[in-house]
């Protein structure tokens, strides 16, 4: 059975990167249809915004729903080392001052289906609790989707003018076309849960995610202050590391190891009690080897998922549904659905990526921060940059090149 009426656009998830896709591309008239394999509210891990999704939240009109929030303001980034010692804060108001450096720690469940009722807000047709099956093709134009819903009913088929693909790290485009490379350098896992009552920073660092590493540089926690008195608390490193040759599988017994490694979370939670199950996932790099072809376009996870240590997950699903909304709209508007006119915004968003890659490298190589900035003072704002997101900019490089040079230096890296 064929839908009897055709939108312009199907957008594949309704996540942070779906929702933003859809809204836009609504927002200049055109017909969407979101098609949303879960019902919202529903878990999800990546709490932790950047300053610069504001600028897409604004243009999304989320800004006063999230000022308007019971979410916690993020106003800064800290890192612990291995030997326990807190580095200079990086406060993005100091660096920027204007309201958009001021962020917030979210919990997804709720942030997530805000985002979602904006689009319905917009006039994006949003179903939830429809499996999409697969993108239909003909030759190598996207031309609709085939789906069923959470029933298992009648298979239908559903054509649109633009098919984008906002499933996640499952991808449909990607699997169907063979498209994902995985990163050689960043096959990383992570185990993780929640504690209610455990330590909360004041202040102005009431809301700063705290990044605190492992000894032996094994790897490095994550702390994130919620609402409701809660945080979320997880460990990432290396897969092999994580889960091969230990004694026991169990999510708990790993989790509780390596927090045993670094005291400063082990001090931190040991006022807390715990409020959620153990959960653990893979967290390894990966890249499509394009972001659009014919009627297609990939963004946020389903066309690539970078490690999650300066929690820049949401600004590229905002970010990367932007760019391919703004394409999709301008390709519609002349008539032009080519790869070339939807996947227009790639090249850019890519180096952008980079850049936010070879910061992350760098962290695991073993760089120091506080050593590199209190040696560069003039690039403090290039990093502040950085982790606020404001990827998008060459004069980054000379930065990023300079780090790599001095993590030759065996004084610029953390010891301990």
């Amino acid at each position: 059975m064929v839908s009897s009426v055709n939108p312009h656009v199907i957008v594949i998830g309704g996540g942070p990167s779906g929702a933003t896709a859809a809204t836009l591309i609504a927002q200049r008239g055109y017909k969407v249809r979101l098609l949303e394999r879960e019902h919202f509210p529903r878990f999800h891990i990546g709490e932790s915004l950047i300053p610069q999704t504001y600028w897409v939240m604004k243009r999304l009109n989320m800004l006063n729903k999230m000022k308007s929030s019971e979410f916690v303001k993020k106003y800064s980034v800290q890192f612990v080392g291995s030997s326990g010692r807190l580095s200079e804060p990086f406060y993005f108001l100091d660096h920027k001052p204007h309201e958009s450096s001021q962020t917030w720690q979210v919990r997804r469940s709720d942030f997530d289906q805000r985002m979602l009722e904006n689009a319905i807000e917009h006039g994006v047709d949003v179903q939830q609790g429809i499996r999409v099956l697969e993108v239909l093709f003909e030759g190598e134009r996207a031309v609709g989707v085939r789906v069923q819903d959470e029933a298992g009913g009648e298979e239908r088929i559903e054509r649109a003018d633009v098919i984008v693909d906002a499933s996640g790290q499952s991808s449909l485009i990607m699997g169907k076309l063979g498209l994902r490379e995985w990163d050689p350098d960043l096959k990383k896992a992570a185990v993780w849960t929640y504690w209610e009552g455990a330590q909360r920073d004041v202040g102005r660092d009431e809301g700063a995610t705290v990044v605190l590493q492992i000894q032996g540089k094994k790897g490095w926690f994550w702390y994130i202050p919620l609402h409701d008195n809660i945080v979320s608390v997880g460990a990432v490193a290396d897969y092999t590391y994580l889960f091969k040759n230990r004694e026991s599988k169990d999510f708990e017994t790993i989790y509780h190891e390596e927090v045993e490694k670094c005291p400063a979370v082990k001090q931190r939670i040991s006022i807390g009690k715990r409020v959620a199950p153990y959960r653990a996932a893979k967290e390894y790099s990966y890249r499509s080897r394009r972001a659009a072809g014919d009627g297609w376009v990939m963004v946020g996870d389903a066309f690539g998922f970078l490690d999650p240590l300066y929690s820049s997950g949401v600004l590229l699903a905002l970010k990367s549904g932007e760019l391919a909304a703004d394409a999709v709209c301008e390709g519609l508007a002349k008539g032009d659905t080519s790869a070339a006119q939807l996947g227009k915004w790639e090249a850019d968003y890519v180096r952008g990526m980079e850049r936010m890659r070879s910061l992350v490298c760098a962290y695991y190589a073993g760089i120091s921060f506080g050593k590199f900035v209190a040696k560069h003072p003039h690039r403090k704002g290039d990093i502040t940059d950085l982790l606020i997101g404001d990827l998008f900019r060459p004069e980054l490089d000379e930065t990023l090149s300079l780090i790599n040079e001095e993590l030759k230096t065996p004084a610029m890296t953390e010891v301990g």
